[in-house]
C-alpha cells in the first residue's frame, strides 16, 4: 500500500538551519519543529507539544558537536540530530558509522582524543544519512558490512559509501590492539543488515534506528522495511548486558529502560491500532466515496482507522516521549498495514466467506 492517506511536502531546510536547530533542541526544542506534526493540547508557539524532559539531552557545544568518553576509551559523538561512536585502541580507532551532519567534524573530534588513524570502519547499515560521509575516512581503513548491505551498497554505487572490504552473513569480531568490537545480524529489522555493535569491555550497545531514547520513533516506525523483524529487535537488544545504548539520533545515549518504554509504546500502537479497526465501520466508509474508486476506498478506511487510533494514542504519550503529537500518526498508518500484511489480520479484505 501507498502513503495515500498520509500526503508529504517535500522540504528543503539548508544544512545551517538544520544543525542550528539541533543544537537547541538538545536544551530546549524539538525535533517536531522542524517536521510538523498533529495539534496537541499543550502546544509550544510552534503548534507542536513541549519536549517531555525524558527526551532532553546535553547541550551541544558552539562548535557543533559534542564528543563524550564512555569509558575505557570508547567515545560517542552527536551533533543532537546524528549519533556514531569510536573506539580507540593503541594501535588504531575503529570508527562506527559516519553521519553527513557530523561530516568532516568526526575527524575533528577523533583527533581531540587521540593522534591514531582511523584504521577500521563500521557500517551499521546501509542508509545514506547514518554512513554518508565514510569516504571521508582513510582508504586504506579496514570496512565491515553485513552481507545485505553491502550488496546494496554495490548496487547504488554511492562514492561517499565506500564498498566494505569485509563482509559476513552472521558475526563478526572486529578486533584492534587492544580492544574489539562484536558485530552480529540478527535478521532483518529496520533495513537489510541492520547490526547490532557491542562493545564488551564497555557494556555499550550501538543498534540504529531501533531505539530512539526519549522519543517516539522517527516517521512510519522509522520507515523499517520488516515491522515484526523491528519488534524483535527490541527483544534481542534486552539479551545483551548492555549499560549504555547509542541509538543513532537525537539527543541523548539511553538505557535499558528506554527499550522496555518503547516495546511498551509500540505495544499501546499495536493494541490501539487493532481496537480502531474493530471500532470503524467500513459500510460507512463505503457509503461516503465513490465505490468505483478502490483507492479511495482504502484510503477512507485506512485514515478512519488511522484518526481513531491517533486519537487515542497521543493523549497517552505526549508526557512521557518527545514528538509524540508528531510521529504517532504515521507510526499508526505502518503499524496498521503490518496488522494487515505481515500479520494478517485482514478485516473486511479477508477470506471471502
Amino acid at each position: 500500500m501507498s502513503n495515500a492517506a498520509f500526503p508529504q511536502r517535500s522540504l528543503r531546510i539548508p544544512r545551517r538551519t538544520l544543525l542550528r536547530a539541533a543544537g537547541a533542541m538538545t536544551a530546549a526544542g524539538s525535533a517536531a519543529t522542524l517536521l510538523g506534526g498533529l495539534p496537541a493540547a499543550a502546544a509550544t508557539t510552534t503548534g507542536t507539544a513541549p519536549v517531555p524532559p525524558a527526551a532532553k539531552g546535553p547541550a551541544i557545544p558552539a562548535k557543533g558537536y559534542l564528543v563524550e568518553e564512555l569509558g575505557d576509551d570508547l567515545y560517542w559523538l552527536t551533533d543532537g540530530m546524528y549519533q556514531m561512536m569510536f573506539l580507540v585502541s593503541d594501535e588504531g580507532v575503529i570508527a562506527v558509522d559516519a553521519p553527513p551532519t557530523l561530516g568532516n567534524n568526526i575527524l575533528r573530534a577523533i583527533r581531540e582524543v587521540t593522534p591514531r588513524p582511523v584504521t577500521d570502519v563500521v557500517y551499521s547499515h546501509h542508509h545514506a544519512d547514518h554512513i554518508g560521509a565514510a569516504v571521508l575516512y582513510p582508504s586504506t581503513a579496514r570496512r565491515y558490512a553485513h552481507v545485505d548491505a553491502a550488496e546494496i551498497l554495490s548496487r547504488v554505487k554511492d562514492p561517499n559509501r565506500p564498498a566494505p572490504t569485509h563482509t559476513f552473513a552472521t558475526s563478526r569480531e572486529v578486533r584492534r590492539g587492544n580492544q574489539r568490537l562484536e558485530l552480529s545480524y540478527q535478521g532483518p529489522n529496520h533495513s537489510p543488515g541492520n547490526l547490532f555493535v557491542y562493545a564488551p569491555r564497555q557494556k555499550t550497545l550501538m543498534l540504529v534506528d531501533v531505539i530512539f531514547p526519549g522519543w517516539v520513533p522517527f516517521a512510519y516506525l522509522a520507515v523499517s522495511s520488516d515491522i515484526p523483524g523491528w519488534v524483535t529487535a527490541h527483544e534481542r537488544a534486552l539479551e545483551y548486558p548492555f549499560q549504555k545504548l547509542i541509538g543513532g539520533h537525537l539527543t541523548r545515549l539511553g538505557t535499558r529502560d528506554d527499550v522496555v518504554v518503547q516495546q511498551e509504546y509500540i505495544a499501546d500502537v499495536r493494541a490501539t491500532t487493532e481496537a480502531a479497526y474493530a471500532d470503524v465501520d467500513f459500510g460507512a466508509i463505503l457509503d461516503s466515496v465513490d465505490q468505483e474508486n478502490g483507492w479511495a476506498i482504502f484510503n477512507a478506511y485506512l485514515d478512519a482507522v488511522v484518526t481513531r487510533a491517533s486519537e487515542d494514542l497521543v493523549p497517552r504519550w505526549v508526557d512521557r516521549l518527545g514528538g509524540a503529537d508528531v510521529f504517532t500518526k504515521s507510526s499508526v498508518f505502518t503499524m496498521a498495514e503490518a496488522i494487515r500484511l505481515d500479520y494478517g489480520s485482514l478485516g473486511p479484505f479477508g477470506i471471502r466467506p
